[in-house]
C-alpha cells in the first residue's frame, strides 16, 4: 500500500480558549444563516400560498436540495484533502449561495424557486467539509467539543435571527414575501466579505504530496469507529426530516402567517442556547450516551409534534427539537474529526454527509408523500419509529465495543 504523508499544520499552542479562526468561521456561519433563514423561513409558505405547490412537492423540493449539499461534501472534502488547503472551497461555497438571493425574489414559478435552491444547497455542499475540517484543523484536540460547539451555536443564532426579521419585516410590509427576500442580499454579501480578510488558513508545515484521497487504500484507512458514525449520523437524518415540515406545522396550528416563522426562531433559539453547552460536555463524558440522549429529546419532540393541536404544545415540540439538534450536531462533527485521520479529514466528513445526504432525500419524500395522504401526525410519527431505529443502532455500536475517541 503507498505510503500517504500526513500534513501537518500550525497550531496555537494548546489552551482553554477557542482559536480566533473558529469564531471567524462562527460569524460566518451567523450571517449567512441570516440571510438564508431570512428566505428559508418563510419559503414553505410562499410556494404553498403563493405559487400554488402542495406539501409532497415541497418534500421533493426540500429533498432534493438538502441532499444535494449533504452528497456534494463528498467531492469538495476529498478536493480539500488533496490541495492541502480548504479557504479557498468555503469561500467559493459561500458565494455561491450568496448570489442565489436575488432568485427567489424574481422567482415567478416552482421551478425557479426550485433551481435557487437547489444552487443555494449546492453552495452549502462545497463550503461544508471544508470548514468543518478547517475548524477541526484549528482547533487543539482537547477542546475540539467546545469549539465545534461554539461555531454551531453561532450558527444557530444566525438562524434566529433570519426568522425574527421575517417576521418583523412581514409585518411591516404587510405578508409581502418577495420584498423581505431581497434584504436577504445584505447579510449573505458581508459574510463572504468576512470570510475572505478576516480568517487565514493554517499553513503546512511541509509540502503536501498530492494524492487521490478517496482511492480503496485510502479509504481503508477510516477505521471501524469512523464508518459507525456514518451509520449512526445516517440514521439521525432519517429521524429527522426537512425542517420545513415544522413551517407547515406551525401553519396548520392556525397561527397569522406573518407569525409562523417564529417557528423557526424557537428551534433555533433552543439550538444556541444548547449546542455549546452540549460541546463542552462532549468534551468530558460518553459520546454514546450523548447521542441517546438526543435521540430521546427527538422522540418527545415528535410526539408533540404528532399529537398536539394548540400553539404551544407544538411550540413545546419544536423546542425540545432544537435542543436534540444542539446535543447532536456539534457531537457527530467532532466524533467524525477524532476518528479520522487528519490528512483524510474532508474526505471523511465528505462520506459522512454523502451517506447522510441519501437519507435527507428519502426521509423527506417520505415525510412529504405522508403528509400528503394521512396527515401531519403520521409524518411525526414516522419520525419517532426511525428515532426508535437509530437507538438500536446505537446500542449496536455500544456492544460492539466501538468507542470513539
Amino acid at each position: 500500500m503507498q505510503s500517504v504523508e500526513t500534513e501537518t499544520r500550525t497550531y496555537n499552542p494548546p489552551s482553554k480558549n477557542i482559536p480566533h479562526g473558529v469564531w471567524v468561521l462562527g460569524f460566518v456561519s451567523l450571517l449567512m444563516d441570516v440571510s438564508s433563514e431570512l428566505i428559508h423561513s418563510l419559503l414553505p409558505m410562499f410556494m404553498v400560498t403563493t405559487l400554488g405547490a402542495s406539501a409532497q412537492e415541497v418534500g421533493w423540493i426540500e429533498g432534493i436540495a438538502e441532499s444535494t449539499a449533504l452528497i456534494i461534501k463528498v467531492f469538495s472534502g476529498a478536493l480539500s484533502d488533496y490541495l492541502g488547503k480548504r479557504k479557498g472551497l468555503a469561500v467559493f461555497g459561500y458565494a455561491l449561495a450568496a448570489l442565489t438571493k436575488p432568485l427567489f425574489a424574481l422567482a415567478p414559478t416552482i421551478g425557479v424557486v426550485f433551481a435557487a435552491r437547489l444552487l443555494d444547497r449546492i453552495g452549502k455542499g462545497v463550503r461544508g467539509a471544508p470548514r468543518d475540517a478547517l475548524v477541526a484543523d484549528l482547533s487543539p484536540p482537547e477542546i475540539r467539543g467546545a469549539a465545534f460547539g461554539l461555531r454551531q451555536a453561532l450558527d444557530a443564532v444566525g438562524a434566529t435571527l433570519g426568522p425574527l426579521l421575517a417576521v418583523g419585516f412581514m409585518l411591516i410590509w404587510a405578508d409581502h414575501f418577495r420584498t423581505v427576500f431581497w434584504v436577504a442580499v445584505i447579510p449573505g454579501a458581508a459574510c463572504v466579505l468576512l470570510l475572505i480578510f478576516g480568517l487565514r488558513e493554517p499553513t503546512s508545515t511541509r509540502k503536501i504530496k498530492r494524492i487521490n484521497p478517496i482511492r480503496r487504500e485510502n479509504l481503508r484507512r477510516m477505521p471501524a469507529s469512523y464508518w459507525w458514525v456514518v451509520g449512526i449520523g445516517a440514521v439521525f437524518t432519517l429521524a429527522r426530516f426537512s425542517e420545513a415540515f415544522l413551517v407547515l406545522r406551525a401553519q396548520d396550528s392556525g397561527i397569522a402567517i406573518a407569525l409562523v416563522p417564529l417557528a423557526i426562531v424557537a428551534m433555533n433559539l433552543a439550538f444556541s442556547v444548547s449546542a455549546y453547552p452540549f460541546g463542552k460536555l462532549s468534551d468530558h463524558m460518553s459520546h454514546q450516551a450523548l447521542l441517546a440522549l438526543g435521540l430521546v429529546m427527538l422522540i418527545a419532540a415528535d410526539l408533540l409534534l404528532a399529537m398536539g393541536q394548540h400553539w404551544t404544545i407544538i411550540t413545546a415540540g419544536i423546542l425540545l427539537w432544537g435542543v436534540h439538534l444542539g446535543a447532536t450536531q456539534g457531537l457527530l462533527a467532532t466524533m467524525v474529526a477524532n476518528a479520522a485521520p487528519p490528512d483524510l479529514r474532508g474526505t471523511a466528513y465528505g462520506f459522512f454527509n454523502l451517506v447522510s445526504g441519501v437519507a435527507m432525500l428519502f426521509a423527506s419524500v417520505f415525510a412529504g408523500l405522508l403528509w400528503e395522504k394521512m396527515g401531519a401526525a403520521a409524518t411525526f410519527y414516522a419520525g419517532a419509529s426511525f428515532c426508535t431505529i437509530a437507538l438500536a443502532t446505537l446500542a449496536g455500536y455500544s456492544l460492539a465495543g466501538l468507542r470513539p475517541t
